[in-house]
């Protein structure tokens, strides 16, 4: 379903709790600064959407499609975004606190100063991705594709890094106290035994 701008303005805005916007088409939509907390917004088209400062809290955002969007602020604490592509998408400091990311795509995409501690981010491709000075403490990155990622001054500790690919990753002054990278690949190309 395809919303004009007026129209959701006037559902944002309205005391109908939570939003089901499933399947919606949100190409470009303002809703910087909404709160879609606990929306319905699995398989949205929310590409190139301004969600700088959303309440996205515990919403569902499987299968969406939020290339390029803006969610720098937003947060998205236990959200799930599961099979999400993220890639080109702007998360600087945004709150991922326990949010399910699994099997997402983030191509590209900027972390950098995010809270994603407790984080489900297993067998996703963050290749290329700005995860500077992000706090991924206690975060799930089995199985990662990290490969390039900027990691420097990320805080890892007791992060799940096992069989995760950081071939080329940049971990400079990272904080990795009790991270697991068991079966790892590391940035040198090396494995992790």
């Amino acid at each position: 379903m395809h919303y004009t701008p007026e129209q959701l303005h006037q559902l944002i805005n309205s005391n109908r709790r939570p939003l089901w916007l499933a399947n919606s088409d949100l190409r470009g939509a303002d809703l910087s600064g909404a709160d879609l907390t606990k929306a319905e917004l699995l398989r949205a088209n929310l590409s190139g959407a301004n969600l700088r400062e959303a309440r996205l809290y515990g919403t569902n955002l499987n299968y969406a499609d939020l290339t390029g969007a803006n969610l720098s602020g937003a947060d998205l604490s236990y959200a799930t975004l599961s099979g999400a592509n993220i890639s080109h998408a702007d998360l600087s400091d945004a709150i991922l606190v326990e949010a399910d990311l699994s099997r997402a795509t983030f191509s590209e995409a900027n972390f950098s100063g995010a809270n994603l501690s407790g984080v489900n981010l297993s067998e996703s491709n963050l290749s290329g991705v700005n995860l500077s000075g992000a706090n991924l403490s206690q975060a799930n990155l089995a199985e990662v594709n990290l490969s390039g990622a900027n990691l420097s001054g990320a805080n890892l500790s007791r992060a799940l890094l096992r069989e995760s690919n950081l071939s080329g990753a940049n971990l400079e002054g990272a904080n990795l106290t009790g991270a697991d990278f068991e079966f790892a690949i590391m940035p040198d190309g090396t494995v992790e035994a």
